[in-house]
């Protein structure tokens, strides 16, 4: 092996490196039984991220309107609650944010169908944490995700 293609396995990553080896790990998705491409198959972290964005600024809109009157300091925090709020009510019942509908996203259980009430409000606090939501696994998946027992899939 020559340094170039040493330094180009370092940069790429474990994962690159190991399908240059020969291992495949298939497609995102594909251990949970979810399509490659298409309706109910995952969703991908840009998307997601929209998704959030959508939600979150709809949350300062909302804090900053009609809670805080433009008190600044407390907008953040009453928009993180607005958040949580927004997320158990309407991820309970309907499965997805605003945002997540813009983006065409929708949380459903690992097996399918939709999420018992405790699995959203475990979940919706470890989204509002922010540290699970970005540590990810193979499939795309965040711990805030993986701890609930959801997947985000596209609609």
């Amino acid at each position: 092996m020559d340094n170039r293609q040493a330094l180009g396995s370092w940069l790429s990553g474990p994962r690159a490196a190991a399908e240059e080896a020969g291992v495949d790990f298939g497609y995102r998705g594909q251990q949970l039984g979810l399509p490659e491409e298409g309706p109910g198959s995952i969703a991908r972290p840009g998307r997601r991220l929209g998704a959030l964005a959508v939600d979150w600024a709809l949350c300062m809109v909302i804090a900053y309107g009609l809670i805080t009157h433009g008190y600044n300091q407390a907008t953040g925090n009453w928009a993180l609650v607005i958040l949580l709020v927004m997320s158990v009510l309407t991820v309970g019942t309907i499965g997805f944010t605003p945002g997540k509908r813009l983006f065409g996203l929708r949380v459903v259980s690992a097996n399918g169908g939709r999420l018992g009430i405790l699995r959203v409000v475990l979940r919706s606090v470890l989204v509002c944490l922010a540290i699970p939501a970005l540590i990810w696994d193979r499939d795309g998946r965040g711990l805030h995700d993986r701890f609930s027992g959801a997947v985000q899939v596209r609609i």
